[in-house]
């Protein structure tokens, strides 16, 4: 068992660090301030670094590389925001996995190449108005006809909504009860009958777009049917395994990102005639968030390399993801006390990390929903909620 990085891997992780830093904390400010996600010509320098699908196959325009260099890029554009990482977790862990994975081949040939090229987002709608974390309650429906799907329904909380040029829709394909009957559809922007509610004003995630979904018998190709129904949602929860790790990252990053900040901070800031680093009380509260992100980063690595080239376990990256979830929520608010006022101050990042990190362990699976998976990993059987 080896816990280094190979060259390769260091030297990927440098370069979207160095990426990262020099180019994106102005973009993040953007994106903050104006509620408006990365920029299309940013995008488009994503895609030429190849920042976009890093464990996508080359064939789609990917790096063809690990989930693990995914997330080792993910992390470190999550350490400057949500929102500028959010364009690489959507398309290393996200629905274009799925797709790539499940999808027929020219749903992939028309769809994945143009994510990895900084051209489209796709989006992933799953949520409604009654169905959540009970995702099989979900009621929009799917119809084939013909040569087309029809869809009709509502989908809420879906990050991107509005602004991504495609969203992979969880659907009801089936009259068969609860898991058998679902599976997921490509429905593209433009498409007649798809319309979206106004966007939501978030305690967090400001850059990443969050909005109701109307289908009103939008008709799309019936090649554009990633998974039907009849165990199709057992294949849409383990790619679901994958998301759960990049949300895990996403929280890693946005604690780590404060952690770096703040150990600047207090070498620089004097109180009482020196550095404040030199009182224990500060070397053990910054000592303590370090033990935790290194915790959490170790978690979403092993569910990543135990993978394979394949999908994390649920009961790995329900682990990694409920405990980075928590101790980014813990490491930022300790971010934001140490700062003192500069910490509070809209100035800074360091409110705004505290705020995105509540929305990770919301956002993919609540952290008690990923305990309740632990649980079920740890006794060999599935819990029902309803009865």
């Amino acid at each position: 068992m080896d816990f280094r990085l190979t060259e390769e891997q260091r030297a990927l992780q440098e370069a979207a660090r160095a990426f990262a830093r020099e180019r994106l904390p102005e973009v993040a400010r953007q994106c903050e301030e104006t509620a408006q996600p990365v920029p299309g010509a940013v995008m488009k320098e994503y895609a030429e670094l190849g920042f976009l699908g890093v464990n996508v196959a080359a064939e789609h325009g990917g790096l063809g590389l690990g989930n693990l260099e995914a997330l080792l890029v993910l992390e470190e554009f999550a350490k400057i925001s949500s929102a500028v990482a959010f364009p690489v977790f959507e398309s290393s862990v996200g629905p274009v996995r799925a797709i790539e994975k499940f999808g027929n081949d020219a749903l992939k040939r028309r769809i994945i190449p143009r994510v990895t090229a900084g051209e489209l987002m796709v989006a992933v709608a799953m949520s409604e108005p009654n169905a959540g974390s009970a995702l099989t309650d979900l009621t929009t429906r799917a119809r084939i006809d013909g040569d087309s799907v029809v869809l009709h329904g509502t989908k809420r909380w879906c990050s991107g909504a509005g602004h991504s040029g495609a969203y992979l829709v969880y659907c009801r394909m089936s009259d068969d009860p609860g898991a058998k009957g679902i599976g997921a559809v490509v429905v593209e922007m433009e498409t007649p009958g798809l319309s979206f509610g106004e966007q939501e004003s978030m305690m967090g995630f400001r850059g990443v777009a969050s909005a109701d979904i109307f289908l009103d018998d939008v008709r799309v190709p019936r090649e554009n049917v990633v998974v039907g129904p009849g165990g199709g949602f057992k294949k849409l929860m383990e790619a679901f395994d994958l998301e759960r790790c990049g949300n895990a990252t996403m929280a890693l990053g946005t604690a780590a990102g404060a952690l770096e900040d703040v150990v600047q901070y207090v070498q620089e800031r004097h109180q009482f005639g020196k550095p404040i680093i030199d009182f224990q009380a500060v070397q053990l509260r910054i000592a303590e968030m370090k033990m935790k992100t290194e915790a959490a980063r170790l978690l979403i690595h092993r569910a990543a390399c135990n993978s394979a080239d394949g999908l994390p376990s649920l009961a790995e990256s329900s682990i990694a993801k409920c405990f980075a979830n928590e101790i980014a929520r813990e490491v930022t608010g300790h971010a934001v006390q140490l700062m003192g006022g500069y910490g509070y101050s809209r100035e800074y990042p360091a409110e705004r990390r505290m705020r995105d990190a509540w929305g990770w362990g919301i956002a993919g699976g609540a952290i008690d929903i990923q305990k309740t998976n632990i649980a079920s990993a740890l006794v060999g059987r599935r819990f029902d909620q309803r009865r």
